[in-house]
């Protein structure tokens, strides 16, 4: 059985495709994918993922992969969609660990479906738009700056800009997987990390599978982003972990420090790291933290 190609079904009918990796009998873990991104985002080492005990399942967002697009959607709208993979694997409660754009998403289902999550990781997570105002940009790289300003413009702006962005972050991935950042200027923790050839095979397969049906999931993901959430992260009653990087310059510390001080009781977890964090560490701690008893 293909356990990366499975599908499920929304509420409304929607396709919902993801996969299950790591110990298959092991303590449920949902994960939310970044921005762009898709169920494929993964660490490439399987034992270690299988190590940790955790039963991992990534599923794609509206409009990325394989699953079908739900436009206009909010990012609250993912808690839905995570009790519809949940349901259909049978799951009563379980993790949830989100990062980058999925951090977000991740906050949604804790706030919406808390009576069934245990945990949440909100891992270098964006903070609503409206929170922070002009203040949401300080610190974060021109390039995302650039990106989120197409989408303040509207969805015809930001997805003509996706679409040229896309066509050369794949064909920049398909020879060197470490350029697929290269407009952006990292910290050296962010760059190594890039440049990990255990990654390689990883990256060129998210790439080609995140955008196969067109950009839509990444237009959808940044317009929810500068819009209402749907949502108030402050009526979160779930065990949350904010974890984040001050090196960051993909989703500046200032997101973090917003939602560590919103969501109440939250546990902080500070890296002296970029985006990327430390990979093989943080996947373990984590993980750990995660499928832990609560306290």
């Amino acid at each position: 059985m293909d356990r990366t190609s499975q599908v499920a079904q929304a509420a409304d009918g929607r396709t919902l495709t993801f996969a299950e990796r790591g110990d298959l009998s092991g303590s449920p873990v949902i994960i939310l994918h970044g921005t762009p991104g898709c169920r494929l985002n993964r660490h490439p080492n399987e034992e270690l993922v299988r190590s940790t005990g955790a039963r991992m399942i990534s599923y794609d967002r509206p409009g990325y992969g394989g699953s079908d697009r739900h436009p206009g959607r909010t990012v609250a709208d993912a808690a839905s969609d995570v009790a519809a993979v949940a349901d259909h694997l049978g799951l009563e409660r379980f993790a949830v660990s989100g990062a980058s754009g999925g951090g977000p998403h991740a906050l949604a289902v804790a706030a919406l479906l808390g009576d069934r999550v245990i945990k949440i990781a909100c891992v270098m997570g964006l903070a609503p738009f409206e929170a922070l105002g002009a203040g949401w940009f300080t610190g974060m790289d021109p390039e995302n700056v650039t990106e989120f300003g197409w989408a303040l413009e509207g969805e015809q702006r930001l997805a003509a800009e996706l679409e040229l962005q896309d066509t050369d972050q794949r064909q920049r991935v398909a020879v060197d997987p470490a350029t697929m950042l290269e407009h952006f200027d990292l910290p050296g923790s962010d760059k190594q990390v890039l440049g990990r050839q255990d990654f390689a095979a990883m990256w060129r397969e998210v790439t080609i599978e995140q955008t196969r049906n067109g950009v839509w999931g990444w237009v959808d993901d940044d317009l929810a982003f500068v819009s209402g959430w749907g949502f108030d992260p402050a009526t979160i009653a779930v065990p949350t972990l904010v974890w984040y990087g001050t090196s960051d310059v993909i989703v500046p510390p200032r997101h973090s420090e917003w939602i560590a001080s919103a969501v109440p009781g939250a546990v902080v977890r500070r890296t002296e790291f970029g985006h990327q964090g430390n990979p093989d560490v943080d996947l373990v701690e984590r993980l750990d933290w995660l499928t832990s008893s609560p306290t």
